[in-house]
């Protein structure tokens, strides 16, 4: 996290982009847990020898994985929210797999806040436009518009 900012502060960088989160390591050991985990064991994640003979030279991971680190990329690079009591996630809106990951490759991503809106008294939405590089390559890993949601409490110093 890169500091605490109130969500009037956040709102006022619509258009910006507000964070950039370091890189990421995607090891093969990454991509076997997740396969494991998914139950996603297709020889191009998961089988370094069958997928050296592919077009791609090695194994990838998963787009799903690369989506998956999203979060990971946040907690890393947005700023905290003042008085948030909980956030989750709302969906997307949109999701493209641009350029598969090569096992080992580092990741890191670049939000861009797209909106950040009062839908309640408490509740907030943001939308992130949010593109994942892969270091030393020129066209992302994915780019998503990532939608979440928000509480926060009033603030007492206020009251």
């Amino acid at each position: 996290m890169t500091g605490e900012i109130a969500i009037e502060e956040l709102a006022a960088r619509v258009g910006q982009e507000v964070g950039v989160s370091r890189w990421f390591q995607i090891g093969q050991d990454r991509i076997d847990a997740f396969a494991d985990v998914t139950e996603d064991h297709q020889f191009i994640h998961v089988d370094p020898a069958a997928a050296a003979q592919t077009p791609f030279g090695t194994t990838i991971a998963h787009g799903f994985l690369s989506l998956s680190m999203l979060s990971a990329f946040a907690y890393d690079a947005l700023p905290a929210i003042a008085n948030r009591t909980m956030g989750v996630n709302y969906g997307f809106d949109r999701i493209r797999f641009l350029t598969p990951v090569p096992s080992n490759a580092r990741l890191r991503a670049r939000f861009t806040l797209r909106e950040c809106e009062a839908k309640t008294a408490t509740d907030w939405v943001t939308r992130y436009a949010v593109t994942v590089d892969i270091e030393g390559q020129s066209r992302p890993a994915l780019v998503a518009d990532w939608i979440t949601m928000a509480k926060i409490s009033p603030d007492p110093a206020a009251t």
